[in-house]
């Protein structure tokens, strides 16, 4: 286990103090938590501590703890344990954090720290010459399918080159890293297979299956056939109660029932197993019946093209906004509103009930327009691109 101790005399400054907006949100933080566990703010607190100053100082460990009534050692304790925190001065624009974990080591990981070592500093949690860059190899960061992947503060940069990681560190130390758009730095929509989907892009049919709810052991006695079940077979499973079910004793129970019974008897109450799915009369089952299984479910047809409510389209135009920025639309459901004529922020804001109904129908989305509100998303990108988006929703699109 890693040693890690707080930064040498020389970098300590003499005092800390929240600023004004951060000692607002302190207390507000505190007061969540129940009378007499205060002190379970001391993490939220240690983290708001380093992202005013950049990383966790001794004099921002020793506020907190008096903030909280906490002994320093406890708080100490805390702030050396979770490798979150920055016990030593980082780059001011940029620290990177490079995973180093098996899958990323796979697919480049070591190119990714050598561009840090080249551009950087060639040791690591070291400064640059300008102060303004640092870098470190971590754990885990949970993007595996991604991999390799950096976290820059608190954005994740997936599927990297060494010359994408290049850029990116330029742009950082230009003071344009709020240019770069986090997460797969390729044609790739979250963890989706890039390009898109390639599986599952039709509506899958229902199967009737052996799981399905069978017909009570006392609705109708069981073939000899069904009763003699191999001895390597798995029992049944009840699918209501996920537990090993009652219906071979049941089954066992009958056929000793049957043995005991005249000929004549047995002949009666036990079918012929080549009869299962027909009627008494021998006659096939009808879909739906209680002996012929569930219908096949409907497809629900699509709305016509030709309908009123269909939302007006308008010819390409030579810039068209990124639709995927609307929580909702990945790249197939942007190709799709293409095709309906709908290219931009604007167009989709204006949606009234009716087209969004309309659109939702024709996706199949039951419902994830309006749950996702994209009327609203799209009208704070239309006025004001990501910088208004963040403004409404308090976060980046997507």
């Amino acid at each position: 286990m890693s040693v890690r101790r707080l930064a040498e005399e020389q970098f300590q400054p003499a005092a800390f103090a929240f600023n004004d907006e951060n000692a607002a949100w302190a207390e507000a933080t505190i007061r969540k938590y129940p009378e007499g566990r205060q002190q379970s703010a001391v993490i939220p607190l240690l983290m708001r501590a380093q992202e005013q100053d950049g990383w966790v100082t001794r004099s921002a460990i020793e506020y907190v703890a008096a903030k909280l009534d906490m002994p320093y050692i406890r708080v100490l304790e805390v702030a050396t344990f979770y490798t979150q925190f920055q016990l030593k001065p980082v780059g001011t624009r940029a620290h990177i954090q490079v995973c180093g974990t098996t899958p990323c080591m796979l697919r480049g990981a070591e190119d990714l720290m050598k561009v840090c070592q080249r551009k950087i500093h060639h040791d690591p949690f070291a400064l640059n010459a300008d102060g303004t860059l640092s870098w470190e190899e971590v754990e885990c960061q949970g993007a595996c399918v991604n991999a390799p992947m950096v976290i820059i503060f608190k954005d994740a940069y997936e599927d990297l080159t060494p010359e994408r990681l290049e850029e990116i560190i330029d742009a950082f130390e230009a003071g344009k890293g709020h240019e770069i758009k986090p997460g797969p730095q390729i044609d790739r929509y979250f963890s989706a297979p890039e390009g898109g989907p390639l599986t599952l892009l039709e509506d899958v049919k229902p199967v009737r299956t052996n799981l399905e709810p069978q017909p009570a052991a006392d609705a109708a006695p069981i073939p000899p056939a069904e009763a003699a079940r191999p001895k390597d077979r798995a029992p049944e499973t009840d699918p209501k109660l996920k537990t090993p079910a009652t219906a071979p004793k049941a089954a066992a129970a009958n056929v000793k029932a049957a043995e005991k019974q005249p000929l004549s008897a047995t002949a009666k109450s036990v079918p012929d197993p080549k009869a299962v799915g027909s009627t008494a009369e021998g006659a096939p089952a009808e879909p739906g019946s209680a002996t012929g299984g569930k219908p096949a479910a409907a497809k629900v047809a699509k709305p016509s093209l030709e309908d009123k409510n269909r939302p007006k389209g308008i010819e390409r135009p030579a810039e068209v906004d990124d639709l995927k920025m609307i929580a909702g639309v990945g790249p197939k459901i942007e190709g799709i509103l293409h095709e309906l004529g709908i290219f931009t922020f604007a167009q989709v804001a204006s949606w009234k009930k009716a087209e969004r109904e309309w659109v939702d129908s024709y996706l199949n989305f039951k419902g994830r327009i309006e749950r996702d509100d994209w009327v609203k998303q799209a009208k704070a990108l239309a006025k004001g691109g990501e910088a208004e988006y963040i403004r409404v929703f308090g976060k980046k699109p997507r």
